[in-house]
């Protein structure tokens, strides 16, 4: 192996980016960075330092006319040398934009994004690979100095990144699993755009030039082009290698940051329905640096999106936490709110998202259907011991967000249910006796031990009788309803719920 196939395979041991037999798909789009990725892997494979299969994928933005179509050529041609697996697709960008309002550069970003992971998802990848390398990661600091940040912001590129909102969740009888997120990696991040360039001509591979690339008027552009290169002058040092050594730096530091705020998570915040609910005394009692990440992610369960909160808005929210008076709020771009009541500090949604109908509770008609907002409850009751339905999931929707219908059956002893039954989303302080578990636990605390994340809490429905809750949909039935070998009247609830 070449000593920079090394120095890459160094790195991704070193960040145990890849595990052993995982299918990783990379990202190709002709450019140098792209092409030294995929020569890189190659080696690293064939030098058996990893056993891992390697997909390829090409994204065409269709912004470039004839160019375009000349880069998704060669790439189709690199993969073939070296015959991997190529999958390729042609994106809208323009049009996406021009619907969404956005600019070029965040369509094409969030179009190529979500190609990427269905692609992945569709050939079974755990991982995606790109080609960001260590100059990308100095321009993206000094993006984010430029426009204001905190501690997570100087991390810069990390070298491995999930998104949270591509987390599934298995449906079954005897509650929900995860299964494991795709994510994207960096394997590139030790390496300079200078070191790819001298890899590339000491194998004699060619590449892709994209002549935007050069065009200032772009932020990205500017601040490769004329911003860093201005800092650089009268620096002793590379400021390249500099910029990489702080986001490690700041990486390390907001790693112990998140692994304490995990622990103190499911002590000091119960999350419901679109709401949060934070006890000051324990929240008070932390480090800032936890405070703010604690704030962080109370907003990000409510779906405030941190794209438009600034420094000063987590600042008023510290001030809001440390007052001693109740009844006060700040309001947040988006249509969110932060408000101090009763010794808890509440993040909510100012007003209900459009186009979604809720009720504060619905009575389930036993025998009969009802309706609930955007779900749908069908109540069947059978006097004999087993009903003529399967039990467990219909159908599995691929996720909460897509324009699929979810459908969950349940059975339950019809004579250990206290009817009326009525069904409502989740309320701060619910309890239930969870199917398996030896005692009653807060509907909060279960979630969190069953790792649901923060978006789909939001969309769980309660369904309880005039004693206790019987069902937390999907997740799981209460023991207190299951049925047993004595069980002679079965109630069988489904619910659909159409997004």
């Amino acid at each position: 192996m070449l000593e920079f196939e090394k120095k890459v395979a160094d790195f991704i041991k070193a960040h145990g980016l890849f595990g052993p037999a995982d299918r990783v798909l990379l990202a190709i789009s002709g450019g140098a960075d792209s092409i030294a990725l995929l020569y890189v892997m190659q080696a690293i494979k064939t030098h058996k330092v990893l056993r891992i299969d390697l997909l390829c994928a090409h994204i065409n933005h269709q912004l470039r006319g004839m160019e375009a179509n000349l880069d998704e050529d060669f790439v189709t041609a690199e993969a073939a040398k070296l015959k991997l697996p190529l999958m390729t697709k042609r994106l809208d960008v323009r049009g996406f934009a021009r619907c969404n309002k956005l600019s070029i550069e965040t369509a094409a970003r969030r179009l190529r994004m979500e190609s990427l992971l269905d692609i992945a998802r569709a050939n079974n990848c755990s991982y995606i690979a790109t080609g960001h390398q260590k100059n990308d990661n100095a321009e993206t600091i000094l993006q984010r100095l430029a426009r204001g940040t905190g501690l997570r912001g100087l991390g810069g590129i990390w070298p491995v990144r999930a998104f949270d909102n591509e987390i599934k969740l298995v449906l079954r009888s005897e509650g929900a699993s995860l299964l494991r997120r795709v994510v994207f990696v960096r394997p590139l991040l030790c390496v300079t755009r200078d070191e790819i360039i001298e890899y590339l001509q000491q194998r004699n591979l060619k590449w892709r030039i994209d002549h935007t690339n050069a065009d200032c008027t772009y932020r990205r552009n500017f601040i490769r082009h004329r911003l860093l290169p201005a800092v650089q002058q009268g620096r002793t040092g590379e400021i390249v290698e500099q910029l990489s050594e702080l986001a490690q730096s700041a990486q390390k530091f907001y790693s112990s940051v998140c692994s304490r705020t995990e622990n103190v998570w499911p002590k000091i915040v119960d999350s419901a329905d679109d709401k949060v609910v934070m006890n000051l005394g324990n929240f008070l009692l932390e480090s800032e640096p936890v405070k703010v990440e604690l704030l962080r992610r109370s907003l990000t369960a409510i779906g405030s999106g941190e794209r438009d909160l600034s420094h000063r808005h987590f600042e008023r929210i510290l001030q809001l936490a440390q007052q001693n008076t109740g009844g006060k709020q700040i309001e947040l771009p988006g249509g969110f709110v932060v408000q101090r009541e009763y010794g808890n500090l509440i993040f909510a949604q100012s007003s209900l998202t459009e186009g979604r109908q809720k009720k504060d509770e619905g009575r389930i008609r036993v025998p009969g259907q009802t309706k609930f907002g955007q779900y749908l409850i069908d109540a069947i009751v059978f006097e004999e011991k087993k009903p003529h339905v399967k039990r467990g999931a219909k159908y599995l929707a691929p996720s909460f967000t897509g324009g699929s219908i979810w459908q969950f059956v349940e059975c339950f002893d019809l004579d250990k249910v206290k009817l009326p039954l009525v069904v409502r989303f989740r309320k701060a302080g619910d309890k239930f006796w969870p199917l398996g578990l030896s005692a009653e636990k807060k509907v909060g605390k279960f979630l969190t031990a069953a790792r649901v994340p923060q978006e789909v809490r939001a969309k769980i429905l309660i369904i309880a009788d005039s004693e206790k809750i019987i069902w937390v949909w999907p997740i799981r039935i209460s023991e207190q309803a299951k049925l047993t070998s004595d069980t002679r009247r079965i109630l069988q609830l489904q619910i659909e719920k159409e997004v």
